[in-house]
């Protein structure tokens, strides 16, 4: 019970932030969602419907870097990855979407680590 009222909390958080944050062609939105152990990043093109570039840490590319997903270090090359392909595709700048989930630990290090790779939020 106590986990279902969680889950609806950050739900209606989610919500709360979506009515303001749009993903455009210019500036998709790049949305985080974790789990115990694993997280997971998505550039999406909210206009047309489309997700643009994609990374986790159950990704292959990264699968062999990273023993344990659900921590600062997994987020941080999450974080890097997803940068790298976001510019591979021409996107520079996105829309930071934390999907109702606090600005802080594997949020923030996955955040931290896209800026310096070179996406601006």
């Amino acid at each position: 019970m106590q986990k279902e009222k969680i889950r609806k909390a950050r739900q209606r958080r989610n919500w709360r932030s979506r009515r303001k944050i749009f993903g455009t062609p210019d500036r998709p939105r790049l949305v985080i969602f974790r789990s115990g152990r694993h997280i997971y990043a998505q550039v999406i093109d909210d206009l047309a419907g489309v997700t643009l570039a994609s990374s986790s840490t159950r990704a292959k590319l990264l699968r062999g870097d990273i023993s344990y997903g659900g921590n600062k270090d997994a987020a941080k090359s999450v974080g890097t990855a997803i940068a790298k392909q976001a510019m591979d595709v021409g996107i520079k700048a996105v829309c930071f979407d934390r999907n109702g989930y606090r600005y802080h630990g594997r949020i923030k290090s996955l955040a931290d680590a896209a800026r310096q790779a070179g996406l601006a939020f």
